[in-house]
């Protein structure tokens, strides 16, 4: 008997492993009252939308806060990190998610020996399925640690920070793609954004591609706009646009974000 087609792209969900971090910012209008810093985040996950039904809860902790100052001038940002002694997702947390559930599970790099087991065990599961029912994977390389960077052989797709790049002796994106496109696995493909510059790709082919940025008419406000830019293309891809097509919508997006305060309203 033929396997059952897979179920439509649309019911099938987009897993981010990682660390929450509540950002507080100077010019809100109200501030979370004290001991509800939790609660306020999972609410504010429900109000958009995001399943929470997986967050790993942990028996020791606070939730790390960041103190956020946003120069109205400029839109540029200086961040002020409490930091806290919460435990990072293991490998034990994640074989508690259904991978059946999601097309698509991307990773903050982190605690990066766990997490490259959560990868292997995507892995597995996909060695056992069609290809219409395969988990695609990406892993954002952010942090300038050493450990981070055994991260670049995992993932269909890699993220690479600007910061990372230049720890690494990479003067531009496209450098550091050509420079850095032996690290990852074959068949993967390799992002960097560029700030102002753009962003490029190097896809399985080995093509590079280019996008250049889109600032709004005013910067207000550059917080998260990296991340911004990675769920952009991850949402992209996943639809099934091409790498081109992911970048550009990428930059457009984190461009679109810098000219309002907050995440609403971007899209």
């Amino acid at each position: 008997m033929a396997a059952p087609p897979p179920p439509p792209a649309a019911r099938q969900k987009i897993l981010c492993v990682g660390l929450v971090c509540l950002d507080i910012i100077s010019v809100v209008e109200a501030y979370p009252a004290e001991d509800t810093d939790t609660s306020f985040l999972v609410a504010d996950f429900r109000r958009r939308g995001v399943d929470v039904a997986h967050v790993a809860w942990q028996p020791r902790g606070d939730v790390p806060c960041a103190c956020c100052v946003v120069n109205a001038a400029s839109g540029s940002r200086t961040i002020v990190l409490y930091d806290t002694d919460l435990p990072d997702v293991t490998a034990r947390d994640f074989e508690k998610v259904d991978l059946s559930q999601y097309k698509w599970i991307h990773w903050e790099g982190r605690n990066a020996s766990e997490q490259v087991k959560m990868m292997d065990r995507v892995e597995e599961h996909n060695r056992a399925q069609p290809p219409g029912r395969r988990v695609r994977t990406s892993v954002e390389v952010e942090k300038t640690r050493e450990e981070l960077f055994q991260l670049f052989g995992h993932g269909d797709v890699v993220f690479v920070s600007k910061d990372v790049a230049r720890h690494l002796g990479y003067g531009s994106a496209a450098e550091a793609l050509r420079g850095l496109r032996g690290r990852v696995r074959q068949g993967a493909t390799l992002i960097c954004a560029w700030g102002e510059a753009g962003a490029d790709a190097v896809g399985p082919g080995g093509e590079l591609v280019h996008s250049d940025a889109f600032p709004p008419d005013a910067v207000v406000d550059t917080l998260g706009a990296g991340d911004t830019f990675n769920a952009a293309v991850i949402f992209a891809l996943s639809e099934g646009q091409s790498l081109q097509e992911a970048i550009t919508f990428g930059c457009r997006v984190a461009g679109r974000k810098c000219g309002v305060q907050g995440y609403d309203g971007i899209v």
